[in-house]
This record gives structure tokens, sequence and C-alpha cells, in this order.
């Protein structure tokens, strides 16, 4: 159900330190809040756990109540695929899991904390420790975090959904920074028009093909092109520039 703003938030929470924030937030700000990988350690009221089918079991989220769902591959590939498949919206988990979201929580605000993929030399790199930065390892769906951000931004603009992240400073991520007391404040974007860029960076992902419809798109990408990819993330990112979006 939407909160009194009129809108449905969607809280999704990374690993990074910052994301102990939310701790002290009330569940009512949102319509659901969902958990990536180990983020379900950060606060025990998560609405859904996403993570991929080789999360170590270790790991998992040890009881469950009856409100509480596990969302895996089977559940988050077919919503990616709506939007175009896995590797064209960034084979990582903080993509994966706004796009699923998108189609299946069906927000007006998307809201990330602790999902900027900063990582300092030195130090914690997750909430719980250090951990493996998993959006910088070499992949080609990941050339460019920002534009797979910007990706996100716009498809999201076109189903009158916010994206915004919960926390300042520096991120990969190119949604606007907001303050969780302005948040039920926020005005989704309304778009006004076509955004040839848009469409022009759709029409490139048909036409090189890079769709693997199973999700597992490492096991086919000995042909694409990194000077290809990093034509199309520059496309999204100047569709992102375009004043079509208030």
């Amino acid at each position: 159900m939407p909160n009194d703003s009129g809108h449905r938030i969607v809280l999704i929470i990374g690993s990074a330190p910052d994301a102990v924030r939310c701790r002290a937030w009330s569940k009512s700000r949102f319509h659901r809040i969902v958990a990536i990988n180990n983020a379900w350690q950060v606060r025990s009221d998560w609405d859904d756990h996403i993570a991929p089918d080789d999360f170590p079991k270790a790991r998992m989220p040890g009881r469950t109540t009856a409100r509480q769902r596990l969302i895996r591959s089977a559940d988050y590939v077919p919503a990616n695929n709506t939007f175009g498949g896995v590797f064209y919206a960034g084979g990582t988990m903080a993509f994966t899991t706004g796009y699923w979201a998108l189609s299946a929580l069906r927000p007006t605000i998307l809201a990330f904390i602790g999902c900027d993929m900063i990582y300092s030399g030195s130090g914690k790199t997750h909430f719980y420790g250090r951990g493996a930065p998993d959006p910088l390892r070499d992949d080609p769906s990941l050339r460019s975090l920002e534009a797979k951000s910007a990706r996100l931004l716009l498809h999201a603009a076109r189903l009158g959904c916010a994206c915004v992240r919960l926390s300042s400073g520096d991120s990969r991520l190119l949604f606007p920074s907001v303050d969780i007391d302005e948040l039920e404040s926020r005005t989704a974007p309304v778009v006004t028009g076509t955004n040839p860029l848009f469409d022009e960076a759709r029409a490139l992902e048909g036409q090189l093909g890079y769709r693997y419809e199973t999700g597992r798109y490492w096991e086919g990408t000995d042909t694409v092109s990194a000077e290809k990819i990093d034509a199309l993330d520059d496309l999204w990112l100047r569709a992102a520039r375009m004043p079509i979006m208030l």
C-alpha cells in the first residue's frame, strides 16, 4: 500500500558501511524493504531478500517470517528480461534488484542505501568488514557503472518512478541524493515526451543482440565488443542528460 504521501517507496539496502544508517528509520516510511545479499543482517524487518543462486547458504537468512520472501534468479531474471536483460542492466545485484523491483513492486520511488559502489583502499568496504568489490570485477556488462545507473534511472522514469540514493558524498550511481526526511515529498519524474537518445540506445541494444534469456550472460560473452558496449554506455549517459525529464 502507498504511505501517507501517496508514494510506494521501496527501500533497497546494499552492504556498504553506511547501510546501517537505515536501522533508525521507521518501517512505516516504506512500501517494502528489499535486502541484497548480506544486507538482511542490517535490519530484521526486511520484506524481500534477493541474492544470486550461488550466494553461500551459510550467509543466507536463518529464519524467515510468513511475510518475508526469498527472491532468486527464477524471479529476477524474467523481470530483468522485460527491460532488455541482465547483461544490458549491468550484472551486479544493485541493478538487478532495481529492475526486479520495478517489475514486481511497481514503486513510485526506488530509494537506495549502501549501494554507492565506492571502495576505499583500506578499512571496511562493507558494513560487516571487508568484502569483494563485486561491481569492480572485470565484466563486460560493468564497463561503466554510471551508464548502467543512468539506464535504470531512465527506465524507472518512464514508469513514473524516481530513483534516489539516501546517501551523500561520492557514488557511482547518478541518482540524486536526498535526505530521508525529504523522501516522502519527492516528486516522481514526469516524462513529457520521447527521448530520442533513449530510443536510440534501446535500438542499439537490439542490434547488438547481447541478450541472454537465462541471465547467464557470462557463458556467452566471447563475442561481445568492448568498443560497442562503450558506445552504448555513452548513449545512456547522454540520454540521462536530456532535459526531457522534469
